[in-house]
């Protein structure tokens, strides 16, 4: 039977650490913290920020009076109606972008990609490369290069999409495929099956759940930037936006900014909803 006094004794005899210091002059991340944080203190000292001027009545009126007018959106029948033909092109041009993006993007993340050990994977940096360049172009760039072939409208908005997003899910494509487990590829290969029908039958059907995964979260990306692009003329939601706030027409605005949320709600449940599928 234990003695009473011996579990007080044992955590007397137990040694307790102090927390560590906040800061430590050996540590590396706490100077780089305090470095980064000095930076942003003196990025501060270069902006000509007005503070008396956005704090005062004068401003404080012109917003009340910009917030009534966003906080009554317009409800005519005739705008309601080219505002769902706007949202529809919306979707549209989002939806087939992502969609000509993934496809375009699965068929270069296989030359980027190296699927097993003895795979000499000869196009692998070249692709890589053109992969870099396609994503590192943001889609309001694209657009405003495109619409110059392209024209004004959804098309060229389209093609922004598709070619910013393909590299995008180009790359993402090509690390899954690169981390997929090598178990069932590697059998088809020892029984000498050709490397197409091995990614076809092993390496694809592990992906193509993570593959969908990615295609919706882009997706959901791509709506909220065709909302964007119609600022450059583009088409969509936000040709109408860049439109009616150029001449500060609010109560159309409001409608518009409406309409983008309610869109991009709709599309982020219907990406969850099946992403929820997809994993059962």
């Amino acid at each position: 039977m234990s003695s009473p006094n011996k579990a007080p004794a044992l955590a007397a005899n137990e040694t307790y650490r102090l927390p560590p210091k906040i800061f430590d002059a050996r540590c590396a991340a706490c100077w780089f913290m305090l470095g980064l944080a000095l930076l942003t203190a003196a990025s501060f000292l270069t902006l000509d920020l007005q503070w008396t001027k956005f704090l005062s009545l004068d401003a404080a009126q012109k917003m009340g009076k910009f917030l009534g007018e966003l906080l009554s959106p317009a409800t005519n029948p005739a705008f309601l109606q080219k505002l769902a033909r706007a949202s529809l092109e919306t979707i549209a041009m989002s939806a087939l972008g992502t969609l000509l993006a993934a496809m375009a993007g699965l068929a270069l993340a296989l030359p980027a990609s190296r699927t097993h050990a003895g795979d000499p994977a000869r196009w692998r940096a070249v692709t890589r490369l053109v992969l870099n360049g396609l994503r590192s172009i943001p889609e309001l760039v694209w657009a405003a290069l495109l619409i110059i072939s392209a024209g004004l409208g959804p098309f060229a908005g389209t093609l922004a999409l598709a070619f910013h997003t393909t590299g995008v899910l180009g790359r993402l494509f090509a690390e899954a495929i690169e981390n997929a487990p090598p178990g069932p590829a590697f059998a088809l290969r020892v029984q000498g099956t050709p490397a197409g029908r091995v990614f076809l039958y092993s390496t694809f059907v592990q992906v193509l759940p993570q593959l969908l995964s990615y295609t919706l979260y882009r997706w959901e990306n791509n709506i909220r930037a065709a909302a964007v692009l119609g600022v450059v003329g583009g088409g969509g939601l936000g040709q109408m936006l860049a439109f009616h706030m150029g001449l500060f027409h609010m109560n159309e605005t409001s409608s518009i900014l409406i309409a983008m949320i309610l869109l991009v709600a709709l599309v982020d449940f219907a990406s969850y909803i099946s992403r929820r599928i997809l994993q059962k």
